[in-house]
C-alpha cells in the first residue's frame, strides 16, 4: 500500500485515529517478512467481499487449487456469481460471522467496511490463523507479493507494502527475463530428482549434480531458448554419468 494512500483521510484500521496519521504503517519497511510458499490444494480458504478485489483474491486461490468460500451479501462482480453457479467456489450470501473461520486455513477480507475488516482480523488472530485485510497493513499478519508464474516456476516480488506499482513494474521485467525456458528447465530437472535421490547418497552430492547442469556448458537456458531440449537431456545424462558412483572392482 502506498504510504500516502490514506494520509489525511478517514482512518480505516483498528487504531481508529479518526483522520489517518499513517501510524499503522510505521516500521513496515523495517519488517523482515518470512517468505514461504504455501500448499493450498484442498484447503478451505475464505474471502470476505464480493467485489473486483475480492474476485482477484478468489482467482489467485483457485489457481492454487484451494477450496474457496466467499462471504458477501452481494456480489458486485458477476464473475463471482458465475464461479458459484458452476461450482468452482462456495458463495454464502450473507454477512461474515466468526464461525466462518472454522476449519479455514487462510482468511482474506476485501471489503470497504472498516468494522467488518476489523472483525475478520480480530477473529482470525484469536485463532492464530493467516489473515490479510486488503490495503490495510496493520490488519495483516501476511502480505501477498506480486507473482510471476510460468508452469512450475513462481517468482514472488515484495516491496513490504511500500509500492504495489513498483512491484508490478518489477513483475513485468522478471516475466520478460525469466519465462518459458526457465520453467521448462525446472521440469527437466524435476525428472532427474528421482535418479539423484536414489543414486547420490549425500545432500552435497545432489547439490553438485544439479549445479553442474544449471551452470554447465553449454548453457541449458540458451539451449532451451533455441528449442533444443534434446541437448539439455544429453547434458543431464552426461552429468549423471559423471556423478555415478564407481562400480566396485
Amino acid at each position: 500500500m502506498p504510504a500516502q494512500q490514506f494520509a489525511g483521510k478517514e482512518c480505516v484500521c483498528q487504531f481508529r485515529r479518526g483522520i489517518c496519521d499513517q501510524s499503522c504503517v510505521e516500521g513496515m519497511l523495517e519488517t523482515n517478512f518470512y517468505i514461504a510458499c504455501l500448499r493450498l490444494t484442498g484447503r478451505r480458504c475464505l474471502v470476505v467481499g464480493g467485489g473486483d478485489i475480492g474476485l482477484e483474491k478468489v482467482e489467485g486461490l483457485l489457481a492454487c487449487d484451494a477450496e474457496v468460500v466467499v462471504i458477501a451479501p452481494r456480489a458486485t462482480n458477476s464473475e463471482i456469481e458465475r464461479l458459484a453457479a458452476e461450482g468452482s467456489i462456495v458463495w454464502e450470501r450473507r454477512a461474515f460471522i466468526e464461525s466462518d473461520l472454522d476449519r479455514t486455513f487462510i482468511a482474506i477480507a476485501a471489503t470497504d467496511d472498516t468494522d467488518v475488516n476489523i472483525a475478520v482480523f480480530d477473529a482470525a488472530e484469536r485463532r492464530a490463523m493467516l489473515v490479510n485485510i486488503v490495503d490495510v497493513p496493520s490488519l495483516c499478519n501476511f502480505i501477498l507479493p506480486a507473482i510471476v508464474r510460468t508452469g512450475p516456476l513462481a517468482i514472488a516480488i515484495s516491496t513490504a507494502g511500500a509500492s504495489p506499482a513498483l512491484a508490478k513494474r518489477i513483475k513485468r521485467q522478471i516475466a520478460a527475463d525469466y519465462g518459458e525456458p526457465y520453467a521448462r528447465l525446472a521440469g527437466l530437472l524435476n525428472e532427474a530428482r528421482g535418479w539423484a535421490k536414489a543414486t547420490l547418497t549425500t545432500y552435497q552430492d545432489r547439490k553438485e549434480f544439479f549445479e553442474s547442469i544449471v551452470n554447465g556448458s553449454p548453457d541449458p537456458i540458451e539451449l532451451l531458448r533455441n528449442q533444443d531440449e534434446d541437448a539439455v537431456r544429453a547434458l543431464i545424462q552426461s552429468a549423471q554419468r559423471n556423478h555415478q558412483a564407481p562400480t566396485p572392482a
